[in-house]
């Protein structure tokens, strides 16, 4: 049986844009997960998401591996981007959206040439 941090680190690797939060991206269940994951959505790509209230584990856990004390947490590509503030200051100037089309079309170019093997 994998641990909690063996788990984190699988969800992080597996998914190129991942954001652990309150709730889930249709139904927040807090005020800055929801403002996080409207800006994540308006950038119109797909992410996966861990709703921490449902997996107490990893809300202790995540935030000593990320050294991040707060949740939402939105991780590109292996990289923890941010919270609530950071990832909003972002979709405002523009770079959230960039850093995001950039990790799908990776992702997705990497999933066509794993397909082709």
């Amino acid at each position: 049986m994998s641990t909690t941090l063996e788990n984190i680190q699988r969800q992080i690797s597996e998914n190129p844009i991942l954001i652990y939060m309150k709730g889930t991206p249709q139904l927040p269940q807090c005020g800055f997960s929801a403002q996080t994951v409207q800006a994540l959505m308006a950038c119109g790509e797909r992410f996966a998401f861990v709703n921490i209230l449902d997996n107490p584990d990893i809300r202790t856990e995540l935030p000593k591996y990320a050294n991040w004390p707060t949740f939402p947490q939105l991780w590109v590509e292996g990289e923890l981007v941010g919270g609530c503030d950071i990832v909003g200051e972002m979709h405002q100037n523009g770079e959230l959206e960039t850093l995001i089309k950039a990790a799908a079309a990776r992702a997705k170019e990497q999933e066509e040439q794993g397909g082709n093997a």
